[in-house]
């Protein structure tokens, strides 16, 4: 029957150059009754109303699976997918792949070379259609157990260029902390960006698995005490993977455990921590790239997609957070008394304004040229492709630039394989700024610090500075030994000599 094939060409966001647009379908006769046709249209329209072209194929290699497998002995007396729960329909599906030779597990790699593996895309496939087809959950968003933010009767505190959609309640596994965690979160949303409140789920996670462990019979907030507190921050500060996030997840943990005290009047939990719970935190090492390493760097970086190669050497020369460089519009670029000028719009602080070369001017307006060419008027010059309305998405960024680093194995001036480290530009260009000589408060202003303290770490990170600061030094050493050869004879002059 003509409408039981679905054809990509007739959806309007699968059209894409080529031939391609014609040779994708969904062939609903492969399916045995009427029934399930009716089930997996439903789900399939949808999907090619909202998805990509790529996203398609991938379903519909998907689906041609699990039409095999409805059409198996297993499923002679099915009539549709409502005859069996989902767990069941996941469970023999995956003992039918394996029957088939087809993989139930797909290998993942990270963006830093790190294997993991999760289910295969027909098990998630069919776990998709399930729940799209399943009774809709008619509870209140913050009782269920994973929150849709866009849900929630609140103004959410995001930075625009990460993409938190969600939060996910099920890895708290006491039924009672779960629902105290759920009402602490709802209300710091209220006054904290996502990711802080992200922070304090992660800890909470933690928290919860060892309660799960080691103190089996807590099921509530108000059980825990002093000594429980006492022993799992030892755990914490113990474990082989501590880190220097530990005093970001005690203070989370405070954080989260008073607010559940005040929501349920446990007085005891506003009073559990004392300072000296909190570690001292473990400055990080204040690393910048060598002018070799961004040479090889910039080499390659040039060579990827054109407008990501101008986000990153325009990220590098602003020496801006890339939060900021992300986010910048297409109104940025102004002239005041000749001079070109940018006004940044910062994620973490205020708007401000810097002066500019000619050179990053221009290709500034070559960037928000080529995004009003592709996508007409925009908020952000840097834009998610598939959604325009949004900022560049900075794991969109992370993943191209790494899947360079690992296919060319370019590595750093110690043999290891580069990082993402987009801070380490801004590293880059304030110790630049400290060898020009300028004054603590121009280059806090250039670099966009609210304070002067900060610009320290850029002066040591100078080795023009430090040959300066130690030269005295070096002098005092060197007479020092000078007049200690004096005394050993002439076989030592010719190293005075060479002075």
């Amino acid at each position: 029957m003509e409408n039981d094939i679905i054809y990509f060409s007739d959806f309007p966001n699968l059209q894409e150059t080529g031939t391609r647009k014609d040779n994708g379908k969904f062939d609903l006769t492969l399916l045995p009754t009427q029934e399930l046709k009716e089930e997996f249209r439903g789900y399939i329209m949808y999907r090619c109303k909202n998805g990509t072209f790529r996203a398609l194929i991938q379903d519909r290699t998907a689906y041609n699976h699990i039409a095999k497998f409805l059409n198996s002995r297993i499923n002679r007396r099915i009539k549709s997918l409502g005859d069996r729960n989902p767990e069941k329909w996941i469970s023999l599906l995956k003992g039918w792949m394996l029957e088939q030779g087809i993989t139930i597990v797909k290998e993942k790699k990270s963006v830093y070379g790190t294997v993991s593996y999760g289910e295969a895309v027909t098990i998630l496939y069919f776990r998709n259609v399930l729940k799209f087809l399943g009774p809709e959950d008619l509870q209140d968003e913050i009782e269920k157990d994973v929150w849709e933010l866009k849900n929630l009767d609140i103004k959410i505190r995001s930075n625009p260029i990460y993409n938190v959609k969600t939060l996910d309640f099920r890895k708290i596994y006491q039924p009672d902390i779960r629902e105290e965690c759920k009402k602490a979160v709802y209300m710091n949303l209220q006054y904290e960006a996502i990711g802080t409140v992200q922070g304090e789920l992660t800890i909470m996670r933690i928290f919860s698995e060892y309660l799960q462990k080691e103190y089996s019979k807590i099921k509530s907030c108000s059980e825990i005490d002093r000594e429980v507190l006492e022993e799992f921050l030892i755990h914490l500060s113990t474990k082989d993977t501590s880190h220097s996030a530990n005093s970001s997840y005690v203070i989370s943990l405070r954080r989260q455990l008073e607010t559940i005290g005040k929501i349920y009047s446990c007085e005891r939990l506003e009073h559990l921590f004392i300072n000296t719970d909190i570690p001292p935190e473990v400055n990080a090492e204040f690393r910048v790239y060598s002018d070799d390493e961004m040479k090889r760097l910039n080499a390659e970086i040039t060579q990827m997609d054109v407008q990501i190669a101008r986000c990153l050497l325009i990220h590098q020369m602003l020496g801006t957070r890339i939060s900021d460089t992300l986010t910048l519009r297409p109104d940025c670029l102004t002239r005041e008394n000749g001079q070109d000028m940018i006004e940044i719009y910062q994620v973490k602080t205020k708007r401000y304004k810097k002066p500019i070369s000619k050179e990053l001017a221009k290709l500034l307006q070559s960037s928000i040229e080529y995004t009003q060419e592709k996508f007409g008027d925009t908020e952000y010059i840097f834009v998610n492709e598939k959604e325009p309305d949004r900022p560049m998405q900075y794991m969109a960024i992370k993943t191209k630039v790494m899947s360079m680093i690992q296919e060319k194995q370019l590595k750093d001036d110690h043999g290891e394989l580069f990082g993402f480290g987009t801070h380490m530009f801004r590293h880059y260009y304030g110790v630049k700024l400290t060898e020009m000589h300028l004054d603590d408060w121009t280059i806090a202003r250039l670099l966009g610090h609210k304070r002067l303290n900060n610009v320290q770490h850029y002066r040591k990170m100078s080795n023009q500075r430090m040959a300066d600061e130690t030269r005295e030094v070096r002098q005092r050493m060197s007479d020092i030994i000078y007049m200690s050869l004096a005394r050993w004879g002439e076989e030592y002059e010719q190293i005075r000599q060479d002075d």
